[in-house]
């Protein structure tokens, strides 16, 4: 029977348990799945809180692969009209097409919005990966070129998926991130015995300035979370995305929603000071990682940013046995505090030949620029010469 590609204008097109069937099949039996960031909840909430949708830039065109009656893949589709929540960077791309002539926006984009990180994309069934993949991006190219649009961008599939991608004819194009990897470690303090002394020292120095902020700081998650938590985090969240944005990219909705629906997902980490919130910073957790997404602070203290979102996550991931804490999009200052450089991956089909062309030649010029800053900044990190880094 012949496969049939189908459309939706959001998450309400599924039922949660047909679509997790395909985005975390290794969650089904309750388990937790490798990341909550293309679980239906996940993707429910931004939509239901507007942070998606009508008037944000972020249109759902939700993608499945139907063979009869059952549903074998999924991917999270979105007609994009600007570059913005996306941290793989066309904005260059974007000015060079219009500047030629051409209508970059509106594009399509398969991703999670608003999150830099690595994770399937292109979901299926287990035993339908080659079908399922096959079909989504053969879909999703000919919905680009039937409408006229100018490209699609799949951003931070695994590596599998880019080169399953690029096979099909897709750029593919190479990024870092910075993430800590665990080595078994019994504690922070084991932590800090594979780091040269300097560094060791330099970490020990920080956690005593942050922790002598005045207050006292508590990781919060599950049951333990309230909306007393999630307002002043909100609080927290404004700040920062009006410094780096502009405007905040999730709306208040979504923290009411994700505290409904995923609170067993995140891990809150929130620093008190004369009995009010100062500080916070909001992971979500995976089966085998930590994911550090969103900081900020009504409060300046010394620190204090690096003890929340980093020195906390990794006592939180040691603790659970995770295997790494994956911090957000760059940030070469994480190196001096235990997270090295990791290759992340994208893939892109450009409808113009020639402008297809050039994307090419910049993408492997980048990609041997990034290789060579990962192996520079590997030998740079912070861990003891004769142990120069964590071990797979």
């Amino acid at each position: 029977m012949s496969l049939e590609v189908e459309i939706a204008a959001g998450m309400a097109g599924f039922s949660p348990a047909e679509w997790d069937a395909c985005a975390c099949p290794e969650a089904q039996d309750g388990a937790r799945p490798i990341d909550p960031f293309t679980t239906h909840r996940f993707l429910s909430a931004l939509e239901q809180s507007g942070s998606v949708g009508p008037g944000t830039g972020w249109e759902p065109r939700m993608l499945s692969v139907r063979d009869g009656a059952r549903l074998i893949a999924v991917a999270p589709l979105y007609a994009k009209h600007h570059s913005q929540g996306e941290y793989v960077f066309d904005h260059a791309w974007a000015d060079a097409y219009m500047r030629a002539g051409g209508d970059y926006y509106p594009k399509l984009q398969i991703a999670v919005p608003f999150t830099p990180v690595t994770g399937r994309r292109l979901l299926t069934r287990p035993g339908e990966e080659a079908r399922g993949r096959a079909a989504l991006i053969q879909g999703a190219v000919q919905l680009a070129a039937d409408n006229r649009l100018s490209s699609l961008h799949v951003t931070f599939p695994t590596e599998e998926e880019a080169r399953t991608m690029a096979a099909m004819g897709l750029i593919h194009r190479i990024g870092e991130q910075f993430h800590w990897l665990n080595r078994d470690y019994a504690d922070f303090d084991a932590f800090l015995a594979d780091l040269s002394s300097r560094k060791r020292k330099a970490i020990r120095r920080e956690r005593r300035r942050a922790n002598g902020f005045g207050g006292d700081i508590v990781a919060l998650t599950g049951g333990d979370l309230t909306r007393e938590h999630m307002d002043a985090f909100w609080q927290f969240y404004q700040d920062t995305g009006a410094r780096k944005w502009g405007r905040p990219y999730l709306t208040r909705a979504f923290f009411d929603i994700a505290l409904e629906t995923m609170a067993g997902d995140m891990l809150l980490v929130l620093a008190r000071r004369g009995g009010r919130w100062v500080a916070g910073a909001l992971n979500f957790i995976g089966r085998e990682a930590l994911f550090g997404r969103w900081w900020g602070a009504i409060e300046h203290h010394d620190c204090l940013h690096f003890e929340l979102c980093y020195y906390r996550a990794i006592d939180w991931a040691i603790a659970q046995g995770l295997s790494r804490v994956e911090a957000g999009a760059q940030g070469e200052h994480k190196i001096a505090r235990g997270y090295l450089p990791v290759a992340t991956h994208s893939a892109h089909w450009i409808a113009d030949a020639g402008f297809r062309a050039a994307v090419e030649e910049f993408v492997t010029a980048e990609a041997r620029a990034v290789g060579e800053d990962i192996d520079l900044l590997t030998q740079m990190g912070p861990f003891r010469r004769t142990d120069p880094g964590p071990r797979d």
